[in-house]
């Protein structure tokens, strides 16, 4: 399988390498290694929502490890995107509980009123329909994360709404 290169323009702040420094302080200078998953989620959340190989090759470069130590995590952890993506990412929970409350129906309801498959972008950049693991809410299925929240016990009235209030750019995607 061919892999597209995206670029991405790396902007390393005063403000977040600030931040990355704080997150670096809380280990032992030989330990930087440990500040890897909070220095991602940092850099993710202040490039588009998304990591490029050249700002993961950076953030390598940082935290003083080989490259293929930050590629290992990335790909591993469907928390970090190796690609642009939609705005409002309609991340899916696809374990039992909610398979066995119609989260595939809901799925497929949800691509077909966006005019996507699974796993690509709206034409507009908008949207994203994504199925991950267990989110750890099984009580609330069918569920699925957007942004930083929860949606739950959802339905197709339920989709059509959040779908209608991500247009207007109702939704809060960060409690930051």
């Amino acid at each position: 399988m061919e892999r597209t290169h995206y670029k991405q323009e790396i902007n390393m702040t005063e403000a977040l390498m600030s931040r990355i420094n704080e997150l670096i302080s809380h280990y032992p200078e030989d330990k930087r290694k440990s500040a890897l998953l909070p220095v991602l989620h940092e850099a993710q959340d202040a490039h588009d929502n998304w990591l490029s190989i050249e700002l993961q090759d950076k953030v390598a470069e940082i935290l003083q490890i080989k490259p293929i130590e930050v590629y290992e995590v990335v790909t591993f952890y469907t928390m970090f995107n190796q690609r642009p993506i939609g705005k409002y990412m309609f991340e899916f929970c696809q374990t039992s509980p909610c398979c066995l409350n119609g989260v595939e129906d809901l799925m497929d309801y949800t691509c077909e009123k966006l005019g996507v498959p699974v796993g690509e972008p709206t034409a507009d950049g908008l949207f994203e329909v994504r199925g991950v693991e267990c989110l750890g809410a099984c009580g609330y299925a069918p569920m699925m994360q957007l942004g930083d929240f929860y949606k739950e016990h959802l339905n197709k009235e339920k989709i059509d709404q959040l779908i209608a209030d991500c247009k207007d750019d109702k939704i809060i995607l960060h409690d930051k």
